[in-house]
């Protein structure tokens, strides 16, 4: 640095030509300017800068004697300018002259040898810019902040050295040439003075972690000055919570290793002694409020273990309960009283309305992109408006179901007034826009194709796109959405819908259907909480059955579905026949073959009234209650979900569809939340002649309801063979599954630490499924087929039911969901266990899939 100042003082002043040497003294010069009258002021050696512009920040000008003080003065304010390198002040004669070297101007910043950290992110920190001025101060500073930037992302070693290039016209490059070293990791973190608990568990509660080869994917094991403030507060968090009231970090240590490579972190720690909570108590003066009716909602329970985050927890809820009541400003003070020698902890809390407090302003800070009016319609609070604690904390969730920034952040500063305070709402932007490909196998649908393009947040303005494309064996979609949140400026969203699918279920339903259409959405606030939206969708649905020959003598009976090709003729012993489909040319005299779905076969399946091309014009609404805490990853509260379908206003399709939900959420432990879900749903046809098409009817299984396969539960068509001597079921066969008009379902979930480091993103939950599916129109049912011989089916001498089941009873399955946000996209591990289910259903006990979140 020291050969980087002296260098730049050479270069400008070699920069200034015909710059006199000024050798005299100080007082020399002193004696000279002393005396007499200034006749003209002359300036030289400027280049860039007008004479008239220096001379404007002199304190002198002709007619004025010549003062030393007020000369020297004007030589300290041409020098805090920064437009000069140097400048001198003599006299000639009667003239001031003034000698100046111009500081150079910036041509270009360039950086070397920097990886870690992008031009674009130095340039936003730095104060040097193209046609800014160079001075040595300025770069210095420069230095030591880039220095700090790589000191905040691990990088100790770091080494800034600035260079310049003088160029023609008095400019330079200037040029930070960066050895940015090793990552600085943490080689230990060590504790002292902690009994409880050990080393190990404590590490566990902090945020920094130890250097280790498996956490590649984490930036969490970098060493952290700020992090480590942070991590003191985690502990003292963690202690209170434990019962330790009297807990703190007397010291915490970052040692740098004499290698300079890592560090180590010692953190000093007094413990004190374990609490319980005593005697908790309400009090208050207010005429509104019942104290006995307040210390319901109390959670603190005496004689349980002390933990801080209740008495945070209690005065959020005496807030919430005061607000109920009407006083929108209280005062709720705790007051605590600690005895050491019973090792309880009495707290009365006292509630008091507190003094009226207005919003002067509201500041939205850090959204670069985001528009102000975007954010500043999600609030509930506006300029002048009366603060309020829980408007303010439901604004700020507001903002985070945007899904537009990483973090939010509400802070109220105050303002000159007393009366008032300044809200600040600060936003971290993250990336709202994807362009993303993946490609996969899971159990569900063997390979996966997905390309998507999708912005969430156009234009700054919060709406919508999406553009997506799906592959997979059973399923492939083109979907294309647009959302505008804040239709024709009001309190309205609107979107438009276009799609195309195909699903390809004949292995498990029999059938295959292709959807195109499109349609139109609005959705508009009831409440703060609740929310109606209506719907119109257009489209028209081809359904094909999946093609089977089968022999038919001439009034259409089944003679035979199966051409043995092979084997004995043993009517007792079908191990060795081998069977194929029948092909033309199989039938005999008065035979035919025809697809199984041909209307010439009187005991065709009814399925296959459902193979047709139909156009659906169905108009819809549903309705949305959220009472949880948090949009995202909610801990307590619940939401409540229905909605209806009808289809019939135009189009071929007629039924009424019927769904409805809740969710319940309770947070038991840190990371463990318990949930609870039902649902249900009914669809009702219009025409009972016609029933409800099988494209129509709800599947269950696979990922809606684990433990069974992909439509495995459910009324599904059975082949039956029974021994006609013995009256004994020899076998039963699974046909297609058939879905069903109704269904119900409960899902109990609860999270589970797993112990594997979060930088990982694995969680795991246990969960336990009941419900069932069923109650099939008669129509969709089908006659039950009974032979006494079951030759036509391929078993001859065996008695052959062909039946639909449709018993709509309790199934219930669990086990464990391990969900991994990988880098590769999110993948869900399911392990079940089958508690109750029918003969009939098909099941798994292991299933893995991946999906694409919009």
């Amino acid at each position: 640095m020291r050969k980087f100042l002296a260098a730049t003082f050479l270069a400008t002043s070699a920069l200034a030509l015909g710059v006199s040497n000024f050798g005299a003294t100080a007082s020399a010069q002193e004696d000279s300017l002393y005396g007499g009258t200034i006749r003209s002021i002359l300036v030289e050696g400027n280049q860039r800068i007008e004479a008239r512009t220096v001379q404007s920040y002199l304190l002198v000008e002709p007619g004025d004697a010549f003062d030393p003080d007020r000369i020297d003065l004007s030589l300290k304010t041409l020098f805090a300018t920064n437009l000069f390198a140097d400048v001198s002040i003599d006299r000639r004669g009667n003239d001031l002259v003034i000698q100046v070297v111009e500081n150079p101007i910036i041509n270009r910043v360039i950086f070397e040898g920097n990886r870690a950290l992008k031009d674009d992110k130095l340039r936003e920190e730095i104060q040097a810019a193209p046609r800014g001025i160079f001075t040595a101060a300025r770069v210095q500073s420069d230095v030591q902040r880039i220095m700090e930037l790589y000191r905040r992302s691990g990088r100790f070693a770091a080494k800034v050295e600035p260079q310049y290039k003088p160029l023609e016209q008095n400019r330079v490059d200037l040029i930070f040439e960066i050895t940015e070293g090793p990552v600085t990791g943490v080689r230990s973190i060590n504790f002292i003075g902690n009994q409880a608990y050990s080393d190990s568990r404590l590490r566990n509660e902090i945020v920094t972690k130890q250097s280790r080869f498996w956490r590649f994917f984490s930036s969490n094991d970098n060493y952290d000055s700020n992090r480590l403030e942070y991590d003191r507060e985690r502990l003292r968090e963690f202690y209170q919570n434990n019962g330790y009231y009297d807990f703190r970090v007397s010291s915490a240590v970052a040692e740098l290793t004499p290698d300079q490579k890592d560090f180590y972190i010692t953190y000093t720690v007094e413990e004190g002694r374990q609490y319980d909570f005593g005697v908790i108590k309400v009090e208050t003066a207010l005429e509104k409020l019942d104290a006995n009716v307040l210390q319901a909602v109390v959670p603190i329970q005496e004689g349980e273990l002390f933990r801080g985050s209740l008495i945070e927890t209690t005065i959020d809820s005496l807030t919430y309960a005061a607000g109920v009541a009407g006083y929108a400003f209280v005062d709720v003070r705790p007051q605590i009283s600690v005895n050491e020698q019973s090792g309880r902890i009495d707290i009365t809390f006292a509630i008091d309305e507190g003094p009226r407090v207005y919003i002067d302003r509201i500041n939205i800070v850090g959204n670069t992109q985001t528009l102000d009016r975007v954010i500043r319609r999600e609030l509930r609070l506006s300029e002048g408006d009366a603060f309020n604690r829980i408007l303010l904390d439901r604004s700020r969730n507001r903002v985070r179901a945007l899904g537009f920034f990483k973090d939010v952040e509400v802070v109220e500063t105050p303002s000159e007034q007393p009366d008032r305070t300044i809200v600040d709402v600060k936003v971290t932007e993250q990336s709202t826009g994807e362009l993303s490909f993946a490609a996969g196998f899971s159990s569900v649908d063997a390979y996966l194709f997905d390309l998507s393009a999708s912005q969430r947040n156009l234009r700054g303005r919060g709406q919508s796109v999406v553009a997506r494309t799906s592959l997979s064996s059973r399923q492939q979609i083109v979907d294309l959405r647009f959302t505008e949140p804040r239709f024709l400026d009001r309190n309205l969203s609107a979107g438009v819908d276009l799609f195309a699918t195909r699903q390809d279920f004949e292995e498990y339903t029999g059938f295959t259907s292709d959807t195109i259409g499109g349609g139109v959405r609005m959705a508009f606030p009831l409440t703060d909480r609740m929310q109606m939206g209506v719907r119109y969708r257009l489209q028209s649905d081809d359904v094909s059955i999946a093609n089977q020959n089968i022999i038919i003598d001439s009034s259409g009976m089944l003679l035979r579905s199966r051409t043995q090709i092979a084997g004995q003729d043993t009517p007792n012993d079908l191990t060795d026949d081998i069977y194929r489909l029948p092909e033309p040319g199989d039938e005999g005299p008065g035979e035919a073959v025809v697809d199984i779905c041909d209307p010439a076969y009187l005991l065709r399946n009814t399925i296959c009234r459902s193979e047709r091309s139909d156009i659906s014009s169905i108009v819809g609404y549903d309705f949305f209650w959220d009472q949880t805490n948090d949009p995202i990853s909610p801990t307590r509260g619940f939401n409540f979900r229905f909605s209806q379908d009808l289809a019939g206003v135009g189009g071929d399709v007629k039924y009424i569809r019927t769904e409805t939900g809740a969710s319940f959420y309770r947070g038991i432990w840190r990371d463990v939340v318990a949930s609870a879900n039902f649902s249900g749903g009914f669809v009702v046809p219009l025409d009972d002649e016609q029933g409800v098409r099988i494209n129509n009817r709800f599947f269950r299984g696979g990922s809606t309801f684990r433990g069974f396969d992909v439509a495995g539960l459910g009324p599904r068509e059975i082949l039956r063979l029974i021994d006609p001597d013995t009256g004994e079921v020899v076998s039963t066969q699974r046909l297609n599954s058939m879905g069903g008009n109704a269904y119900y379902q409960g899902t109990f979930e609860l999270t589970v630490p797993n112990f594997i480091p979060e930088e990982y993103g694995i969680k795991s939950a246990l969960f336990l499924d009941v419900g069932s599916l069923g109650l099939l129109e008669d129509v969709d049912k089908g006659a039950t087929v009974i032979l006494e011989d079951g030759a036509p089916f391929g078993y001859p001498g065996l008695t052959a039911i062909r039946m639909t089941k449709d018993a709509a009873t309790l199934r219930a399955s669990a086990g464990l969901s391990v969900f991994w946000n990988s880098p590769f996209g999110p993948i869900r591990f399911d392990f079940s266990q089958i508690l109750r289910k029918e003969e009939y259903d098909r099941t798994e006990t292991f299933r893995f899939s991946t999906s694409t979140r919009f």
